[in-house]
């Protein structure tokens, strides 16, 4: 049996096109593998403390996956612009930590498109090696960057149009169920340009500073390290279930799915002081 401790944060996730997602966790001073635990029964307890991911102050409660709340009303990366981008007041002059946003929301941004058992859109600062981590977080198994701007602002306002013809969620319980039929993305991506060429423009008549280039980039398929989907699927809680057992059957997304059809949002409980236990 294996034996770790420490603090949940969300997982970190890498992958190359045509390759498996790749997951680890880091519990302490212990960088864990994840993938190497599917098929073994793991054991995961709650020690009844959270810390801060930010600050690692105890609090009662956890915000904005990981926060205590000080930190959720002071820090630029818990203000509704980031869930909500479109939303930037940088301009205004109000920004929490405008040395945060300069380095953050300042840079190249792109919006894709995304099939997490759905299509939907969204955006991302990174593309590395043609995959984004954040399509990997969202489960999407597969995803095609389709336009390039210059800021955060920018890509919010870019969303808000692509959102009058695609959705802009995922559906986590759809995303576990199995793997979706398939999308022919790049004629998605072609689709929706034609329809939001003349919003573009407007945009761009209204807003001198506004600049976007088309990317023309081949569609990306991801796979994950997932031997079993969960067939009626059961959320775990740890304010509600302290431990839980299980084998690992996968890993999608930020969730681990269990033999038994619960799954749990590992970044949903960042903060949380846990053991866990991996049979060899």
């Amino acid at each position: 049996m294996m034996m770790y401790s420490g603090q949940l944060r969300k997982m970190a996730v890498s992958a190359q096109p045509g390759e498996t997602a790749q997951y680890s966790l880091q519990l302490a001073e212990q960088p864990l593998q994840l993938n190497e635990f599917i098929g073994r029964r793991v054991t995961l307890s709650y020690q009844g403390q959270i810390n801060c991911v930010h600050c690692q102050a105890k609090t009662n409660k956890s915000f904005n996956q990981g926060y205590c709340y000080r930190c959720l009303i002071t820090l630029a990366r818990c203000d509704s612009c980031i869930i909500k981008p479109e939303l930037c007041h940088y301009h205004e002059g109000t920004c929490r930590e405008p040395r945060w946003g300069e380095e953050n929301c300042f840079a190249p941004h792109f919006v894709y498109l995304a099939n997490t058992g759905n299509l939907k859109v969204g955006i991302t600062r990174h593309v590395s090696a043609g995959v984004s981590s954040r399509w990997i977080d969202q489960g999407a198994t597969q995803a095609i960057a389709m336009l390039q701007v210059n800021d955060r602002l920018t890509s919010g306002k870019v969303e808000m149009i692509c959102k009058q013809h695609v959705a802009d969620k995922t559906n986590w319980r759809t995303m576990l169920k199995g793997e979706p039929e398939k999308l022919d993305m790049a004629a998605q991506r072609d689709y929706l340009l034609e329809k939001i060429k003349q919003e573009l423009a407007l945009l761009s008549h209204d807003h001198s500073a506004f600049d976007y280039s088309i990317i023309d980039s081949k569609p990306i398929d991801i796979d994950f390290p997932v031997e079993q989907y969960p067939v009626k699927i059961k959320s775990l809680n740890l304010d509600k279930t302290a431990s839980f057992s299980g084998v690992l059957k996968g890993i999608k997304g930020q969730y681990w799915l269990l033999d038994d059809d619960r799954v749990i949002n590992i970044r949903k409980f960042a903060g949380y002081q846990v053991d866990l236990s991996v049979e060899e």
